[in-house]
């Protein structure tokens, strides 16, 4: 093993390396110390929930949506499932080649509970490679409206957990832009958005508040916090959803009421379902 002091115990320096996470010489320099940094920083989140979830005697299956080259997947599965001998990370990609990557890897590392899926979101919410249900679902980076279709798919699995990184929320700040002057006359706070730099933002934050009405209308707790600090990444955001079963109240008269009042109607049905 090595004796890389930033290196957690019994941690695969092979795995590390495949991530660019340490160098091929397996060392590390300050760029890659960073995104060590930022892995464990994640890790620190999201273990308490698999642990919960072995600790009421679950199976522990966890879906990794839009998973690219799956590191967080394989980074969990090294960290904790390993040891633990239990549970299966699923990682679902549309890109053949990243799949493929993956599954070659997950098999020179002996990571035999890893599948990787080349599944579309429809096909993955019924596809029998996949269980019925799944405890955990993560979404990391996914970029625009990627994470509305982990959403999708958590909600359909009736995930215990959810856990989401957004990045890249175009979309609504898209709407606002093209009905901006309609909006004009319906509302003073379209004020808001009046400007290039504004849309883009305020869509940005917006996105994700109405992300977290439609969760807490199905019955989630939230947390929302900083994953990293702002000097590492302008995509920040970390949205962690437990499941009650108690739907807040009025989540969904909330999230209608803000499409209707900024003029967002056409986006009804990414939001209420």
């Amino acid at each position: 093993m090595s004796a890389i002091p930033d290196i957690k115990p019994g941690q695969s320096i092979e795995l590390l390396k495949e991530l660019h996470i340490l160098t091929r010489d397996g060392k590390l320099n300050q760029d890659s110390r960073r995104k060590l940094k930022q892995v464990y920083h994640l890790y620190q989140f999201i273990e308490p929930l698999l642990a919960d979830v072995l600790a009421e005697g679950g199976e522990l299956t966890l879906a990794d949506h839009g998973a690219g080259k799956s590191y967080l997947g394989f980074i969990l599965y090294d960290l904790f499932l390993k040891e633990k001998n239990a549970g299966h990370v699923y990682g679902i990609e549309t890109r053949a080649e990243l799949v493929a990557r993956s599954r070659e890897l997950a098999e020179r590392l002996d990571f035999p509970r890893m599948s990787f899926l080349d599944l579309t979101v429809e096909q993955s919410i019924t596809s029998p490679l996949l269980p019925e249900r799944i405890d955990v679902v993560t979404a990391l980076h996914a970029c625009n409206t990627a994470t509305d279709d982990a959403i999708k798919f958590a909600l359909a699995k009736q995930a215990r957990f959810i856990v989401l990184v957004p990045c890249c929320q175009a979309e609504v700040a898209t709407v606002l832009r093209k009905n901006k002057n309609q909006s004009f006359g319906l509302t003073p706070l379209s004020e808001i958005w009046r400007h290039p730099i504004h849309t883009r933002e305020f869509g940005s934050q917006l996105t994700n508040v109405l992300r977290c009405l439609q969760l807490e209308a199905h019955g989630y707790q939230l947390t929302v916090t900083e994953l990293v600090g702002w000097e590492h990444s302008m995509k920040n955001e970390l949205i962690i959803a437990r499941y009650t079963g108690a739907p807040r109240k009025n989540a969904e008269q909330r999230l209608e009421s803000i499409l209707h009042e900024l003029n967002l109607d056409e986006l009804r049905q990414r939001f209420v379902y």
